[in-house]
């Protein structure tokens, strides 16, 4: 989380929670990596608050590292996860066609953000009452470009309204945090996201309504 060490602990153990419901309302394998997000933010929030820790214990080992974890799961997991998982669980159509192209940006500039990482030394640091993660980045326009599609526009295409609602929320965040926190957007970002997670159980454990969620294609 982007705030404090309390923060980012009480989010985390929220979303742990809240993923383990979520993933065990899961129909089948299909549905299980969307399920699965909550979970997945939970670690990567409760990385971030033992990243807090680390300043004040002055622990820079257990920084670098956890730095390292964190940045992968911001950086390389989500633009290839979320589109992948969002495919998964989309029935056969036009749509598809669109998601596979869609995971291939994904994984395009998840790739090149890996090679980043392992290339170039991340740095956290504690600026303000967030966390600034500090590393180069060379084609931004287009990485920040294809991050955005694969992220948000692949929750989007989705014929289920609920992942619709989660991606458009998503896209709103996103600007928020890019216009009034570009600093320390890494850390806000995925805050923001990892809080809207919450709507990935709406999809899964709420009553449907009408048309929401369609019975999955196993071919």
């Amino acid at each position: 989380m982007c705030f404090s060490a309390t923060a980012s602990f009480a989010a985390g153990g929220f979303l742990l929670g809240l993923g383990t419901l979520t993933l065990k309302s899961a129909r089948g394998r299909r549905e299980i990596p969307f399920a699965a997000i909550p979970l997945l933010f939970a670690i990567q929030q409760l990385t971030e608050g033992v990243i807090w820790l680390t300043f004040s214990r002055d622990a820079p080992l257990l920084n670098g590292v956890l730095t390292h974890v964190y940045s992968f799961f911001s950086h390389v997991l989500w633009p290839v996860y979320v589109p992948l998982a969002v495919l998964l669980m989309e029935p056969p159509g036009r749509r598809r066609h669109v998601l596979l192209a869609v995971v291939a940006a994904g994984t395009l500039v998840g790739a090149y953000l890996l090679y980043v990482l392992l290339a170039y030394p991340v740095v956290s640091r504690p600026v303000g009452q967030h966390i600034e993660y500090v590393s180069p980045h060379f084609f931004a326009a287009l990485t920040m470009t294809l991050y955005l599609i694969a992220t948000t526009a692949s929750l989007l295409l989705s014929t289920h309204v609920r992942v619709r609602i989660f991606g458009a929320v998503s896209v709103l965040a996103f600007a928020v945090a890019y216009i009034f926190y570009s600093q320390w957007f890494i850390s806000v970002w995925c805050f923001f996201a990892a809080l809207l997670s919450v709507l990935v159980c709406f999809q899964l454990v709420t009553p449907r309504i009408s048309g929401n969620r369609r019975p999955l294609q196993h071919n």
